[in-house]
């Protein structure tokens, strides 16, 4: 037998996994998820994605996907039957089908945890963007405008800051903390009270604004958070307000926000998703007072890491017949 046979051989032994997306962690681990899984790989075929995954997927128990590739019960699930196992690198479930997977006993392992800390980090960062007015200020100086027209209109600091926090999980606990660090005053909005913490519980989200001069998102997508952050959320937060969105672009009525952003109604935002992603509404675009990045606050290369870990650990336990490390759908 050649080498080249007995590679493939042994390739042929793995574990079989299909790979949805590829999720950018499976992009920068490919040869390290090669010598663990046997991978089949849609966006290398030529076949729309129904045809391939009908033709060579019908024995798949286990897939890997981002929070990007919708898990739907027509266009992939019913092509899947033999499918027990989704491991999604997001935190978020709202790109899966969880009534369907639910209804044919599949699990369901996310990246919980890992990437809090990174996500709580950009929030932050675009808080003060916005605040300071740091993106503007730089296009001022790099343009030379500076040094014709004089200073770049000032910004406000965090310090003292009045922040509400929409979702006190992980990811909103971890941005409280460093605002605290920020002499900033917190409360939150969440799906119940939480008695360990000590910031101030608003129920209603707009009283929640009302009291704040920068809200936060990090709550989940959902059916009961999809515009939850309307016009009336957004015209309580008041023209001095600052939205940061670090969750879903959906939890913003995004049309109403660019209204109010127009209207001046509302002082700034600062955005790493989008309702449409990778769509822009084309308003954002010439507003100094928005600050975008994309999709990006979940990837640092330490994150990458961690989750490339957590993925392989969640796999290699569902083949091995262990618990899962991270796992938000069981039975």
């Amino acid at each position: 037998m050649s080498q080249k046979q007995h590679q493939q051989e042994k390739q042929e032994q793995l574990p079989q996994i299909l790979v949805l997306g590829p999720p950018l962690v499976y992009k920068n681990h490919e040869h390290e998820f090669a010598k663990r899984f046997q991978i089949l790989k849609p966006w290398e075929s030529s076949l729309p994605i129904h045809l391939f995954l009908s033709t060579y997927c019908g024995s798949i128990q286990a897939v890997l996907t981002s929070g990007l590739f919708k898990i739907t019960a027509d266009g992939v699930l019913c092509h899947l039957p033999s499918l027990r196992l989704i491991v999604t690198t997001s935190v978020g479930l709202n790109h899966i089908n969880l009534h369907e997977c639910r209804r044919r006993g599949i699990i369901i392992a996310n990246a919980a945890g890992v990437s809090s800390e990174d996500v709580a980090e950009l929030g932050v960062g675009l808080l003060i963007n916005v605040l300071r007015k740091v993106p503007a200020g730089d296009r001022y100086v790099r343009t030379g405008i500076w040094m014709t027209n004089g200073h770049y209109p000032l910004g406000s600091k965090v310090g003292g800051k009045r922040i509400g926090i929409v979702g006190l999980g992980s990811i909103g606990c971890e941005v409280a903390k460093r605002l605290e660090a920020f002499g900033c005053r917190i409360s939150y909005n969440s799906q119940r009270e939480k008695p360990s913490v000590p910031y101030q519980f608003y129920s209603n989200v707009c009283e929640l604004a009302a009291n704040s001069d920068a809200l936060i998102i990090c709550c989940t997508l959902t059916d009961e958070t999809r515009h939850m952050i309307n016009k009336e959320v957004i015209l309580a937060l008041g023209k001095d307000g600052v939205i940061v969105n670090i969750a879903r672009g959906a939890i913003i009525d995004e049309k109403e926000m660019i209204k109010c952003l127009i209207n001046g109604e509302i002082g700034g935002a600062g955005l790493d998703v989008l309702e449409n992603e990778p769509l822009v509404p084309s308003e954002l675009y010439a507003m100094d007072n928005v600050v975008l990045t994309q999709h990006v606050g979940v990837h640092t290369n330490e994150s990458v890491s961690d989750r490339f870990e957590a993925v392989v650990g969640n796999l290699e336990a569902f083949f091995s017949n262990k618990l899962l490390l991270t796992p938000v759908l069981n039975y």
